[in-house]
């Protein structure tokens, strides 16, 4: 018999120390839980109805007319608007969510439906505690006002990226057009079963250092007629389920 080999009793010994040597545990942190799925759809591609040909020879013979004076002249305020009863609305109905942490700003969200991805999204230059508190007193008039474009300038009236903004008349500061972003995505996709109505939802942890233990991010749906009176006026009345027992709400977008 020969001798025994030690490099080969030496590679034994080793691979039966690492087949019961316990496992050393991973210094690797798990992956984060993925985010939920955006199951929004892609609005239509509707074109909105232009005023008819006979209304829109009449509008331009009218505004060829001189502007008369009256002696006795009324103060003239921004957003100021004819109250509703006084205007025909034929548009088309969309869905409007206003939403916010009580201690942000509010944005405003439009969707052809609740289960489209929005057409536009504006941050407001007012907090959500704000608004909230002028909805309570039963009506709001938000005015969204720019400059006017030349005349070839085709650049559409929601596309605008800032306003100047007033609310009840007074003046906000400006409320600016933005992408919506995940966050925004992610409040339309939990909302998506809503078609109208106002609560809270729970805040996510990014925010709850600066909302409290009780942060909640506010929010109120509802239907709009979107009447469209020139490329530098549309107009968004919302409405109400419940008569003359609710909010009013309308939002104007013009060009001065």
């Amino acid at each position: 018999m020969g001798e025994p080999n030690p490099s080969t009793n030496e590679a034994s010994a080793a691979a039966t120390a690492a087949t019961t040597s316990p496992q050393q545990p991973s210094s690797n942190p798990p992956p984060p839980p993925p985010q939920p799925k955006v199951s929004l759809l892609q609005p239509s591609q509707k074109k909105v109805k232009k005023p008819i040909k006979a209304f829109r020879v009449f509008r331009s013979i009218f505004r060829s007319f001189p502007i008369i004076t009256p002696v006795c002249k009324l103060p003239s305020l921004h957003g100021a608007a004819l109250p509703d009863t006084h205007r025909l609305r034929d548009g088309p109905r969309i869905t409007g969510t206003l939403f916010g942490y009580r201690k942000g700003r509010v944005s405003l969200s439009l969707q052809e439906n609740p289960r489209c991805l929005p057409t536009l999204v504006v941050e407001l230059a007012m907090q959500t505690s704000v608004l909230q508190k002028e909805l309570s007193s039963g009506m709001v008039r938000i005015a969204f006002e720019c400059e006017k474009r030349p005349a070839k300038d085709k650049t559409k009236l929601l596309e605008e990226p800032l306003w100047a903004m007033y609310c009840n008349g007074k003046k906000s500061g400006y409320g600016v057009k933005r992408e919506a972003n995940e966050e925004d995505l992610n409040v339309m996709e939990l909302l998506k079963a809503v078609s109208m109505g106002a609560g809270v939802l729970p805040v996510d942890s990014d925010h709850a250092d600066e909302e409290g233990p009780d942060g909640e991010l506010a929010y109120m749906r509802a239907d709009f007629e979107h009447v469209v009176g020139s490329k530098d006026s549309e107009t968004l009345y919302m409405v109400n389920p419940h008569g003359n027992s609710g909010p009013e709400l309308t939002i104007f977008f013009v060009r001065i």
